[in-house]
C-alpha cells in the first residue's frame, strides 16, 4: 500500500478553488449591491439567504410572481470581445421583462455566476452590470452565488443564471380576459438582438468570414459591440402603461420571436395579424438574414426582429398607451390587430411579407 503521509499537505487552493479571491470579490461588490436597495429589501451580503419584507413594499393583496433565465450563448460574444460590464444587464432584463408582462413589479433579484477560475475583475464587471439592470428595473439585488468549479469551465469562461421575484395586486394580473377582435397590437422597439438566437448568429458570423472586430457597411460599431448591445429593460415604461388601466396584455418577445410569444397571451379563439411593413427591421437583423440566407418566417421565429415587447389594447385607447410608453423612453409602432383564429395552427399571421 502506498504511503501518502510524507507528502505535502494539500489545500483547497491546490484543487483550483481560491477562497480568498471569492472573499475579495464579495468585499468589492458590497457597495455596488447597496445601490440597488428598495423598500422592503435587505442588501447586506454575507448571510445564508436574502431577506425581503413584502409588508414594506406597499401591496394590499399581493400575488408573488417568479422568473428565472440566462443569457445563452451571448456569453460567447462577451468572452471573445472581452467586454463583461453589460452582460449582467441582459441577465436581469431576461427575467424582469417576463415579470412585468404579468403586471408584476420586480422586487428582488439573485444571480448565479459559475466559472472554472475566478477572475475578480471580470466577475466584478459582470455583477456591476447586474446591479445596473436591477437599478433600471427598480428591484433589489439581495444575494447570489459565485461558484468556482475547476474542470467544469475552460479558462476565461463563465455561465450566468438569474432569479427574480415580483408582486402584483390580485385584481391586476395580466393578461386580461377581455381581449377581443379589433384590439390593436403595439410593438415596442428592441435595442437589437437582445439575448436570443445567438447560436444562429454565431453560425452566420462563421459563414460570413467576418470577425467580431469587423464593422460591416452601414454599421456604426463593430459586430461585437453591436451584438453586445444590452437587452432593453421595459419594466418602468410598461408599469406606467399599466397605470392607465387600458393594458389588456403584454408579451415579451424572446426565444420563439413574434410567432411563438404572442399566442401565449391570447385566448384560443383569437389570433394576431401583424403588418410586416409597420416597422423598420434593424440593420443587424438584415445583415443576419442576408449572410445566413434565412427565410423571413424563420427570422420571425428565431429573433425579435426589432420588436422586443408587444402590448394589446382596445383600438380606441392605443394613443393613450403609446403616449405613456413614449413618455418613458420607448419607440412604438402599431403593428397589427387581433382577429378571429381561423385554424388551430395560425395564431399569428403576417401581411406584406417580402
Amino acid at each position: 500500500m502506498k504511503d501518502n503521509t510524507s507528502q505535502a499537505h494539500m489545500t483547497y487552493a491546490d484543487s483550483g478553488v481560491n477562497i480568498d479571491a471569492g472573499n475579495t470579490l464579495v468585499d468589492r461588490i458590497k457597495p455596488i449591491v447597496k445601490t440597488t436597495a428598495r423598500p422592503g429589501s435587505d442588501t447586506d451580503l454575507g448571510g445564508f439567504g436574502g431577506l425581503f419584507d413584502i409588508a414594506k413594499a406597499g401591496y394590499n393583496d399581493p400575488i408573488l410572481v417568479s422568473a428565472t433565465d440566462g443569457v445563452g450563448t451571448k456569453l460567447k460574444i462577451a468572452e471573445t470581445v472581452g467586454k463583461h460590464d453589460t452582460i449582467g444587464i441582459d441577465l436581469v432584463a431576461m427575467c424582469v421583462n417576463d415579470l412585468v408582462v404579468q403586471g408584476a413589479q420586480p422586487l428582488f433579484f439573485l444571480d448565479y455566476f459559475a466559472t472554472g477560475k475566478l477572475e475578480v475583475e471580470q466577475a466584478e464587471d459582470v455583477i456591476s452590470g447586474i446591479a445596473d439592470g436591477c437599478r433600471q428595473s427598480g428591484c433589489a439585488l439581495v444575494g447570489g452565488e459565485t461558484a468556482e468549479m475547476p474542470g467544469m469551465y475552460a479558462a476565461g469562461t463563465y455561465d450566468l443564471a438569474g432569479f427574480t421575484v415580483g408582486a402584483v395586486e390580485r385584481d391586476s394580473i395580466l393578461p386580461r380576459k377581455n381581449i377581443t377582435q379589433g384590439d390593436s397590437i403595439i410593438g415596442i422597439a428592441s435595442t437589437g438582438v437582445h439575448s436570443n438566437g445567438f447560436s444562429l448568429v454565431r453560425k452566420v458570423l462563421e459563414r460570413s468570414g467576418l470577425s467580431l472586430d469587423d464593422t460591416p457597411k452601414g454599421f456604426g460599431n463593430s459586430l461585437g459591440e453591436t451584438l453586445l448591445t444590452p437587452t432593453r429593460i421595459y419594466v418602468k415604461s410598461c408599469l406606467a402603461a399599466i397605470e392607465t388601466g387600458y393594458i389588456k396584455a403584454f408579451a415579451h418577445i424572446t426565444g420563439g420571436g413574434l410567432l411563438e410569444n404572442i399566442p401565449r397571451v391570447l385566448p384560443n379563439e383569437l389570433a394576431a395579424e401583424i403588418n410586416y411593413n409597420s416597422w423598420e427591421i434593424p440593420l443587424i437583423f438584415q445583415w443576419v438574414q442576408k449572410n445566413g440566407a434565412i427565410d423571413t418566417l424563420e427570422m420571425l421565429r428565431a429573433f425579435n426582429c426589432g420588436i422586443g415587447m408587444i402590448a394589446i389594447v382596445s383600438d380606441d385607447k392605443k394613443e393613450d398607451i403609446i403616449r405613456a410608453l413614449e413618455e418613458n423612453g420607448e419607440t412604438c409602432h402599431v403593428i397589427g390587430q387581433i382577429t378571429e383564429r381561423k385554424t388551430d395552427t395560425e395564431a399569428v399571421t403576417f401581411t406584406n411579407l417580402p
